[in-house]
C-alpha cells in the first residue's frame, strides 16, 4: 500500500483519523442543536434547520472551524458544551500502536489539525494524544484551512518537509485532494471515521480501516534517503 521506505515525515489529521469522529458528529448534529433549541425557545427541528444550513454556508472556511465564531453565531459556549459530552472523546481503537510504531520508526510524526486551538487542547485534555507528536499544528495558527493551497504553503515555510517524502492521512475527500493538488507524495484515506457509521469508499486513494495492518511496515522499514 506505501512504501515505507521513502516516508519520513508522517502529516496526520485529528478527528476521525486518530480520533473517533463520532464525538464531533454527535455534538453538531445533536447536542448543540439540542442546548440551541432549549435558548431560544425553537423545537428541535427547527434549531437543526437552521444549523444545519450555517453549517453548509461555512464548510471548508476557517469560520466553520472556530468555535469563537459558533458562540458568536448561536450566543452559546461552545467549548462548555463540548465539556458536557467530553467522554465520547476518544482516540480510534486502532491508533494508539500505529502512533507508537511511528513514533519509535523515528520518522517526525506531525499532527495537522483544522480544530480550533480550544478543541484541541480539550481532546489533549481527554486524550492525552500529544504525547504521540513531534509537533501539533492547528491551522488556525495560519489563517487558513487545509482546504486551501495556501494553508500548505505556509506549514511547508514553517515545517520544512519535503514533499517527495512526506505521508499525508486524512478522513476527507476534500482536504486529500488538496494535499495532492499541493504535491504531497504519499497519501492515505482513513474509510472509518466514525466508529458508529458505515465505511466511506475512496476511489482515487489508498484507504485504510485498520491502522494495525501498517504496524508491521512501518515497525520494519527503514526510512531511506
Amino acid at each position: 500500500m506505501l512504501d515505507w521506505s521513502k516516508i519520513s515525515t508522517v502529516l496526520l489529521d485529528m478527528d476521525g483519523t486518530i480520533l473517533d469522529l463520532h464525538f464531533d458528529n454527535h455534538f453538531w448534529l445533536h447536542h448543540l442543536p439540542k442546548r440551541y433549541s432549549e435558548l431560544h425557545g425553537v423545537s428541535l427541528a427547527a434549531a437543526k434547520t437552521s444549523l444545519m444550513a450555517h453549517y453548509e454556508k461555512v464548510a471548508g472556511t476557517i469560520d466553520w472551524y472556530c468555535l469563537d465564531y459558533w458562540a458568536e453565531q448561536t450566543k452559546l459556549s461552545i467549548t462548555d458544551l463540548k465539556r458536557e459530552i467530553q467522554h465520547l472523546i476518544q482516540l480510534r481503537t486502532d491508533a494508539h500502536d500505529f502512533l507508537v510504531a511511528l513514533k519509535s520508526s523515528g520518522r517526525d510524526v506531525v499532527l495537522v489539525t483544522n480544530a480550533h486551538p480550544d478543541s484541541l487542547s480539550l481532546k489533549i485534555e481527554c486524550t492525552a494524544l500529544d504525547k504521540y507528536f513531534d509537533t501539533l499544528y492547528s491551522t488556525h495558527e495560519f489563517g487558513v484551512t487545509k482546504e486551501s493551497q495556501l494553508l500548505w504553503q505556509r506549514l511547508q515555510k514553517k515545517h520544512g518537509f519535503a514533499l517527495e517524502s512526506t505521508l499525508f492521512v486524512d478522513d476527507s475527500l476534500v482536504i486529500l485532494d488538496s494535499a495532492k493538488k499541493y504535491g504531497i507524495g504519499h497519501l492515505l484515506a482513513v474509510a472509518n471515521p466514525d466508529s458508529k457509521k458505515t465505511i466511506n469508499v475512496f476511489n482515487d486513494y489508498p484507504s485504510i480501516t485498520d491502522y494495525g495492518v501498517l504496524v508491521q511496515e512501518i515497525t520494519s522499514s527503514q526510512w531511506r534517503n
